[in-house]
């Protein structure tokens, strides 16, 4: 199983000193992680998806970047085919794209999207024409197709985000494969939503799909500060929900504990047929980058 890492691109000081997302996506790049990763968000103080993903291309030369999700009804999707296109150019083909329907009504009044787009059928037209854009089809009225030819043939693999039996098997007809999170670490459901994805895949007569999930962690020496840590990321980043709910949450969201512990729980999820999981800090310190790092490396 490989594992990514997400740069901490929703923590409430990421904007403290300069450099830290330089810094952290060049040390991600040394390795040992399987990708780079982050999502998107506009009503917040995040940084702009398509911005920073330049900006990654730039700072890392070899490992893949994966986006984990993006919104595509927050954009016109013949100019997001192009920006993901050239952002697959400046990369040398590294680009994968995780999408999803998004789960916050703020998100899209600050871009200004209609509310009833907010559909898998939506998403998945939005997706096909962000594939014909890819091959080279001329789908506006213009002397040239838009270009440029993304790094990869057809463009980037795209993964979609969904959990409900339903919304797997419209997926299974369109998408390379899914990108998720597990708020529990709950291992049989992740398992149950894997097995139903390899069967709507296989009966809509499609290659296997790629099957990622993602968790919050922290880590701590066992006396408690990392649950901690994790309480203050979530109630900074599910700030669009009541406290009192993210506070409920708070002592079983996510990875809290040991770089032991931490070693058990993706042994867990590689038994699962996991192909990837991403996992997400809940702070800017790259002590913690370095602690998680040793693990993968034990891991071999």
């Amino acid at each position: 199983m490989e594992i990514g890492m997400t740069l901490p691109v929703m923590e409430p000081d990421l904007w403290a000193e300069p450099g830290t997302l330089e810094a952290w996506a060049r040390a991600i790049d040394t390795g040992p992680w399987s990708s780079l990763c982050f999502g998107e968000r506009l009503a917040f103080d995040n940084p702009e998806t398509l911005t920073l993903l330049g900006a990654v291309a730039a700072w890392t030369t070899d490992v893949p970047i994966a986006l984990t999700v993006l919104v595509p009804q927050l954009h016109e999707p013949v100019p997001l085919a192009k920006a993901l296109a050239t952002a697959d150019r400046l990369c040398g083909g590294r680009l994968t794209v995780g999408v999803g329907v998004g789960g916050r009504d703020e998100d899209y009044r600050a871009a200004g999207a209609d509310l009833s787009t907010r559909t898998m059928r939506e998403m998945a037209e939005r997706v096909g024409v962000m594939r014909r854009v890819w091959a080279g089809e001329r789908v506006v009225e213009a002397t040239l197709p838009v270009g440029p030819p993304p790094g990869q043939a057809g463009g980037p693999p795209v993964l979609v985000g969904t959990m409900g039996p339903r919304t797997v098997q419209h997926a299974a007809t369109w998408a390379d494969g899914l990108a998720g999170v597990t708020l529990d670490l709950d291992v049989d459901a992740v398992a149950s939503l894997f097995d139903l994805a390899r069967s709507s895949w296989a009966e809509a007569g499609r290659p296997a799909p790629r099957l990622t999930t993602s968790f919050w962690f922290a880590l701590d020496d066992g006396d408690g500060a990392a649950r901690t840590q994790v309480h203050r990321h979530l109630r900074h980043y599910m700030n669009w929900l009541p406290a009192s709910l993210v506070d409920a949450m708070a002592p079983t969201t996510g990875f809290a504990g040991t770089a032991a512990e931490l070693e058990e729980t993706l042994r867990g999820f590689a038994a699962l047929g996991c192909d990837e999981v991403q996992l997400i800090p809940t702070s800017c310190d790259r002590d913690q980058l370095a602690a998680a790092a040793d693990v993968v490396r034990r891991m071999g």
